[in-house]
């Protein structure tokens, strides 16, 4: 029989809110604790270490954790595991692992690449914004303008962080990025201090944004929000997160959704939830009823003795769905409005329906006497 996975998340020890740096150091902490390295020949610390590599190459990438978190391991189709790193996912791994065993993926495996080779560029950080909408721009779908203030390649140097434009090799690690200590079969590779592993260095610093070669600036996008989105999904902006460094690409933008409530319609998922107030005669009598809806109102017939609590059920007038889905439904829950106060008029007419009801109990008491008697 094959063995049921455990959840990711569980096997980390974080919650499912955990953020990227909490799943990273919870990461760190298994791999140092389970290493095989530091517990030969234990079989149990061996499968633990297997089972939080398999999560953290998992949730360290995000495109994977949506699915997970979505659908479970079914939704990963067989990608967990070592399958399909991304290259930030394997640079973890290289930077987790080297920091705690003391070697360089590279080197290990016949590589001998340093953090320079390519120029020394380098991918630009993922940012996050989380943007508050109100609750019929989730439904209908909207365009939203916001602000998001990131590093960006400075203009002046291009991103090179030179007046010249360019950048010599660093004498410290020969362009490498890195100083290499071998230790018998292990070898040692730290970052270089004198270039911050970048492998090269500037000796014309640029003088608006000192050598660093990105300013800080705030970024005006358009973000266009799909009809049916709901609080916690994300929308990716691809190239829209921090600049990178030396002509390395731009990182990635998530805008996080905040839905506000809203005072008529509840949801779940797709579909949505209202309040109908009917009064009690035309409970009784049955009429009809107007209800709201995305669109406006809708039109219903409430059949004679409707009672408290029931559910009408217009289809289709739910939500969209933001991947192009069945829309959802409408249900419109009765709720008998009970008169606060009466007309003298009314109340004798409720006078009235008191004794017609009094003695129709009356009888149907009679009823059941004579049944027993």
């Amino acid at each position: 029989m094959k063995k049921q996975k455990r959840d990711y998340y569980e096997i980390l020890g974080v919650q499912r809110d955990a953020a990227e740096g909490e799943i990273k150091k919870a990461y760190r902490q298994m791999a140092m604790k389970h290493h095989p390295d530091r517990n030969p020949g234990n079989k149990d610390a061996e499968e633990r270490f297997k089972e939080a590599a398999e999560a953290y190459a998992v949730l360290a990438d995000r495109d994977k954790r949506a699915r997970y978190d979505r659908f479970g391991h079914a939704g990963l189709g067989g990608a967990e595991g070592f399958s399909g790193f991304n290259s930030e996912v394997f640079s973890d791994f290289e930077d987790i692992l080297g920091s705690v065993f003391g070697f360089n993926f590279g080197d290990m495996f016949g590589g001998g690449r340093g953090r320079a080779r390519g120029g020394g560029r380098r991918r630009g950080a993922d940012l996050r914004f989380d943007l508050e909408i109100e609750f019929l721009e989730a439904a209908m779908g909207v365009e939203k303008e916001v602000q998001v203030p990131r590093l960006e390649a400075c203009a002046e140097c291009k991103g090179s962080g030179s007046k010249s434009g360019e950048r010599v090799p660093c004498g410290t690690c020969h362009g490498e990025g890195q100083i290499l200590h071998r230790q018998g079969f292990f070898a040692l590779s730290q970052t270089c201090g004198a270039c911050g592993g970048a492998g090269t260095v500037v000796r014309d610093p640029c003088t608006v944004c000192r050598g660093e070669g990105r300013r800080r600036e705030v970024r005006r996008l358009n973000i266009k929000i799909p009809a049916g989105v709901d609080t916690g999904m994300r929308l990716r902006v691809t190239g829209e997160g921090e600049g990178g460094l030396q002509g390395g690409r731009q990182g990635d933008l998530y805008v996080v959704l905040h839905v506000k409530e809203h005072d008529v319609f509840r949801r779940e998922g797709p579909n949505l939830l209202v309040e109908l107030p009917v009064g009690v005669a035309r409970a009784v009598l049955g009429c009809e009823a107007q209800v709201p809806t995305l669109e406006g109102s809708a039109r219903i017939t409430i059949p004679a003795g409707t009672q408290h609590g029931s559910v009408f059920c217009l289809r289709g007038k739910g939500l969209p769905r933001p991947d192009g889905g069945a829309r959802g439904d409408l249900y419109a829950t009765v709720t008998l409005n009970m008169p606060s106060r009466l007309s003298r008029k009314q109340r004798e007419l409720y006078e009235k329906l008191l004794e017609d009801e009094e003695v129709a109990d009356k009888d149907i008491l009679g009823r059941v006497k004579d049944i027993f008697s």
